[in-house]
């Protein structure tokens, strides 16, 4: 299953169809969109092959999640939500590089 258009053709009928799904169970579709990524790539089901043309189309995928991700909030909700945004994203970027560097020793 090397041809490119193969690969998208199974992404999308799997996202459209768990998204459908998600919208009658009243979930966001960008669970949905995850949980397809992690059900049907290499390291799942693994209907999708972990090729060069893979990781390329998962790079685009990442960068439109965070397009989605982005427009799901608006700015007055960030402005108030900013000591939780920036406090919990700081704990996670510690806890991440304590994990790191834990690690790499």
């Amino acid at each position: 299953m090397e041809n490119s258009l193969q690969l998208v053709l199974i992404l999308l009928l799997a996202a459209v169809l768990v998204v459908i799904v998600f919208r009658v169970l009243k979930l966001p579709a960008l669970l949905g969109y995850l949980l397809v990524g992690v059900a049907i790539g290499p390291r799942g089901l693994g209907l999708i092959p972990d090729t060069a043309g893979t990781r390329g189309l998962a790079e685009f995928g990442v960068v439109f999640l965070m397009f989605s991700i982005g427009l799901e909030f608006s700015l007055p909700k960030r402005v108030t939500m900013r000591r939780m945004l920036f406090g919990l994203g700081a704990a996670q970027v510690v806890a991440v590089l304590v994990l790191c560097i834990s690690g790499a020793a």
